[in-house]
C-alpha cells in the first residue's frame, strides 16, 4: 500500500512539474506548483517528518502561493473567457479522479495511524529541525532568504518599467 502511494505521488509531483515548465498560462502555472508542493508535503508525510509536511502546506502552498497568485493577476491583464467550455469531459472526469485520490489519502492515514510506528530514521520535530536548520544549513538558509529578496525587488523593478 505505500508504495503504491509512494508511486500515485511520485507520478503527481512529476507530472505537475512538467505540467508548470509546459503551460503558457502563468496562473495555470501557479496552480500546477500549488499541485507539485502539495504533493511533495505528502511525500513529507509518507517520511514522517509531519512538521515538514505542515510547513510545506502553510508556508509553500499557501502563503507564497497566494502571493504569487495575486501578484499573477495584477501584473499580467487577463482576457474574459466566453463561450462553451471545451474541457467539460476533463473537468467531468476530476470529480471521480479527486474522490479516488481522497480515498488513497484516508486509507494511507489510517494505515499509518492503526499500523507500528516506523523506528530509526531521523526526527521531524521542530526541535531537530530548528537545530539542523541554524547550526549546519544556516549558510543555506540566509543565501535562500537574499535570493528570494533579490527576486521580489527584481519583480518590482520589471513591473515598474511596464507600467
Amino acid at each position: 500500500m505505500a508504495y503504491a502511494a509512494f508511486l500515485v505521488l511520485a507520478v503527481l509531483a512529476i507530472g505537475s512539474a512538467v505540467g508548470l515548465i509546459l503551460r503558457k498560462n502563468a496562473i495555470h502555472g501557479a496552480l500546477f506548483l500549488v499541485v507539485n508542493l502539495g504533493s511533495i508535503a505528502a511525500l513529507y508525510l509518507m517520511l514522517g517528518a509531519e512538521f515538514l509536511a505542515a510547513a510545506q502546506v502553510i508556508v509553500y502552498a499557501g502563503a507564497i502561493m497566494v502571493l504569487f497568485v495575486f501578484a499573477i493577476m495584477v501584473l499580467i491583464p487577463g482576457k474574459e473567457e466566453i463561450g462553451p467550455d471545451p474541457r467539460r469531459g476533463a473537468r467531468l472526469l476530476a470529480v471521480p479522479v479527486g474522490a479516488l485520490l481522497l480515498l488513497l489519502l484516508v486509507f494511507g492515514v489510517v494505515a499509518r495511524w492503526s499500523g507500528p510506528p516506523v523506528p530509526g530514521g531521523p526526527s521531524g520535530s521542530v526541535a531537530a529541525v530548528g537545530r539542523l536548520l541554524f547550526t549546519s544549513y544556516l549558510f543555506p538558509f540566509e543565501l535562500t532568504s537574499v535570493l528570494l529578496l533579490a527576486a521580489m525587488v527584481g519583480v518590482l523593478l520589471l513591473a515598474r518599467r511596464r507600467a
